[in-house]
């Protein structure tokens, strides 16, 4: 049951009028800094002066794919370590009702940074019908906790598929890591994607989306890669994947292009959508966060959108990086003291996108800033890795929202988990983000609709102070209080 909150009629009377607010009826659930962990708050102590959010379901902005993580070699390894009880809450927590709920995914195409070894589907060089392709490396490990969280999630999730590289004797330094693809080798890539397809499905596992390579801007030649320009993989999508894959029957999955940080967002936009022939199957844009530990870019974002509003773009990619996790310790998360890759190696022009931050308000002040500048998903990446921030053949040490400790059979769901599970959870597939009115520029505010028609409000306070709200919806109010530091889904019945 939903609880009434504002238990006054409040009559606002003017001049030659005269309105009854009535009681809305809210759940409000809290992470917060103190410690509540998607908790549901039915006790408030409102302060005299409240912050009005009004809000607007009239105004209708994106449809919205979803929320989730990252299926990796690296996460599926360590599951396997862990006893099935322990494997099941770790999974039930990402894709159970109860849990986050999980609709958007994404793997990786053959190897990436986080899989335990360099590999590919296409072994054989100059195998130019790909008769010797195979994913049996992914048999072990990802593929069973793919088809695991398949059979947990009620509702299903979409996954979007990635290769970092194409097979390296398709490139012209033959390698893993860097490189370019060589074009007598355009055509039988594009079928090395529909290959992917094909071995997946027969696996019971189909795949929505495509992007068609991770960073194709390089990651200064560290672990998997290939380089395209804009022009270049434009051309390979116009040409190459796209009839490729129409003609073997693959019309209806998403092409994504670029995949990649956002500042180069509009070159991208301006190469993929110049006209009707080259954004022909392009679907949208795929975008990471890690240009910067503070900025989320809305002009760039905005900038994409407007060059093609009917194109998704979708956050493909997102983790605290560059970092070893701390164990059992919430309150690191929430404190400024995390470092990205930036802060040792970004330019003497850059290095200003790039301070210390705090995980939480990164992860909460990015979802919200996408989703109110067009982003239709947002996927972060590994879902699970261990103590020391890996596996990764590469030793790239990042962060997940859970973190094992595979010898010892402990698991840890951080702060960053809860702040997933509240869009994921709340903000279903389908929903409309709307418009509010919101005047206090110290708090961050997202709001949509879900098709059951309930309204998810999400509000983050970074502030060290607690805040109260009075939520308006026509002639309906309630007032809450939000605590300091925090993060609050409020639903509207």
């Amino acid at each position: 049951m939903f609880k009434k909150i504002s238990l006054l009629l409040i009559t606002t009377c003017m001049i030659n009028s005269c309105q009854t607010q009535k009681a809305l009826g809210v759940k409000v659930y809290e992470t917060s800094a103190e410690g509540n962990k998607l908790t549901e708050i039915t006790k408030f102590s409102p302060q005299e002066s409240a912050v009005q959010i009004k809000i607007l379901p009239e105004e209708q902005y994106q449809t919205l794919l979803g929320f989730g993580g990252s299926f990796t070699e690296a996460s599926a390894s360590l599951l396997n370590k862990l006893s099935q009880e322990k494997r099941k809450k770790v999974l039930d927590g990402y894709f159970s009702e109860n849990g986050a709920n999980y609709s958007l995914t994404r793997t990786h195409i053959a190897s990436c940074d986080f899989s335990l070894s360099n590999y590919t589907y296409a072994p054989v060089a100059d195998d130019m019908e790909l008769k010797n392709f195979t994913i049996e490396q992914d048999k072990g490990d990802l593929i069973p906790m793919i088809k695991q969280a398949q059979s947990i999630s009620k509702e299903g999730f979409k996954i979007v598929a990635s290769p970092w590289t194409s097979p390296p004797w398709m490139k012209d330094n033959k390698g893993y890591v860097g490189g370019k693809l060589l074009p007598q080798y355009n055509d039988v890539f594009a079928l090395y994607y529909s290959k992917y397809l094909e071995a997946y499905k027969k696996e019971g596992i189909d795949i929505w989306g495509l992007t068609v390579i991770n960073e194709p801007n390089g990651n200064g030649n560290n672990w998997e890669s290939t380089i395209f320009t804009p022009e270049e993989m434009t051309n390979f999508v116009q040409h190459h994947l796209g009839p490729q894959l129409e003609k073997d029957g693959w019309g209806d999955v998403k092409i994504l292009g670029y995949d990649q940080n956002r500042a180069d967002l509009p070159k991208w936009a301006d190469t993929m959508y110049k006209d009707a022939n080259t954004s022909k199957y392009f679907d949208g844009m795929a975008i990471h966060w890690y240009e910067s530990t503070y900025d989320y870019f809305p002009d760039k974002l905005q900038y994409t959108h407007n060059k093609a509003p009917n194109k998704y773009m979708i956050q493909t990619e997102a983790c605290a990086d560059a970092e070893v996790p701390h164990w059992q310790d919430d309150a690191w998360y929430w404190k400024k003291e995390a470092t990205d890759w930036g802060w040792d190696w970004a330019s003497a022009e850059e290095k200003h996108l790039h301070p210390k931050y705090s995980p939480v308000h990164r992860y909460a002040t990015d979802i919200i800033g996408c989703l109110n500048n067009w982003v239709d998903g947002w996927i972060d990446w590994n879902m699970v890795l261990n103590r020391q921030g890996g596996p990764n053949w590469f030793k790239n040490w990042c962060l997940a929202p859970v973190i094992v400790d595979e010898n010892a059979e402990e698991v840890y769901f951080t702060p960053n988990y809860y702040v997933m599970a509240h869009f994921s959870k709340y903000i279903r597939p389908g929903a409309k983000r709307i418009g509010f009115e919101n005047p206090d520029k110290s708090l961050m505010v997202t709001a949509a609709q879900n098709p059951d028609k309930t309204i998810a409000v999400v509000i983050f306070n970074p502030t060290e102070s607690p805040r109260t709200l009075q939520l308006n919806l026509g002639n309906h109010n309630t007032t809450i209080t939000i605590s300091k530091e925090a993060l609050q889904t409020v639903i509207i019945k």
